[in-house]
């Protein structure tokens, strides 16, 4: 199955709380924002933001951009308010913590349709959780309306008492078996942040390993890691010039019958030619976002 090739290469998390943030956010390159309710607000503030981000999702000020909400856990006080006003607000894709199962994600679903929500507003889970990483398979086929997985990879590492450490290899057997399972579903998923935003080259070594292991694109936390992630999660010109010759070397050999097909000395199967056209196809996609 395939995955939605709407670019999600940067996906920035804004503070739900800060009017100044969610102005600023309406001119950053980011393909899609979280306009969060969740850990960047004081409890004390959560009504106000919700109205606040509710407001920006209607305002038609943000271009292109894909617009989410995340809102506040299941379980906790805020959240049947909250995916309440989400879903009247109407933005691209709902965004919850902590999603832990199947039936979480069909209780999800069931409620976004109850509360009103529009057929594009998508269901994004995230997934941040040891029980999440065991039960990947299942959340990810749970819903139609569940489109894009997060890793959440700073609650994940906490609950497992990992550290953050380069390569991330306490990490890999939760990345890996979300990237299965997203894979499995057609869904898009997205990894997860980076937290020291001064090391630049840290942050490009893993949106690089991000982009190596089939991540669709990765959230951010600084308006910083934009463009560095934007370039990384596009294909490159050599990738897209390779994809244009190995199409119409293909293409070529069917007219003419044959059934090999080299392209530089490598042998090209159907294989290659359906990630070729996913690439061009992502090429197209970011370009036609201006």
């Amino acid at each position: 199955m395939t995955a939605d090739l709407r670019p999600r290469r940067s996906v920035l998390y804004m503070p739900g709380a800060n009017e100044r943030a969610l102005e600023k956010a309406k001119g950053l390159p980011a393909d899609a924002l979280i306009l969060d309710l969740e850990d960047a607000v004081a409890p004390d503030a959560k009504g106000d933001a919700r109205a606040r981000v509710c407001a920006a999702v209607q305002s038609g000020e943000y271009g292109a951009k894909e617009l989410t909400i995340r809102i506040n856990g299941i379980g906790t006080e805020w959240h049947d308010a909250d995916l309440a006003a989400a879903a009247a607000a109407g933005p691209h894709g709902v965004v919850v913590p902590k999603v832990n199962s199947a039936e979480e994600v069909v209780t999800l679903a069931a409620a976004l349709a109850e509360a009103g929500a529009p057929p594009h507003t998508a269901l994004w889970a995230m997934l941040e959780t040891p029980v999440a990483m065991l039960h990947a398979e299942e959340i990810a086929q749970a819903s139609p309306r569940l489109t894009v997985l997060v890793m959440g990879t700073n609650d994940l590492a906490k609950e497992l008492h990992a550290q953050h450490v380069p390569g991330r290899a306490p990490l890999q057997f939760g990345l890996q078996a979300c990237l299965m399972a997203a894979r499995l579903a057609g869904k898009v998923i997205l990894d997860g942040v980076y937290n020291d935003i001064k090391d630049g080259d840290g942050f490009r070594t893993e949106c690089t390993q991000g982009r190596a292991f089939g991540f669709d694109g990765k959230t951010l936390i600084h308006p910083s890691q934009v463009d560095p992630c934007n370039e990384v999660f596009a294909p490159s010109e050599t990738e897209v010039a390779s994809a244009r010759e190995i199409i119409a070397a293909f293409d070529e050999a069917t007219a003419e019958g044959r059934g090999v097909v080299t392209v530089n000395g490598r042998m090209i199967e159907n294989l290659h030619v359906d990630d070729a056209r996913r690439i061009l196809a992502q090429s197209e996609a970011i370009a036609a976002l201006g």
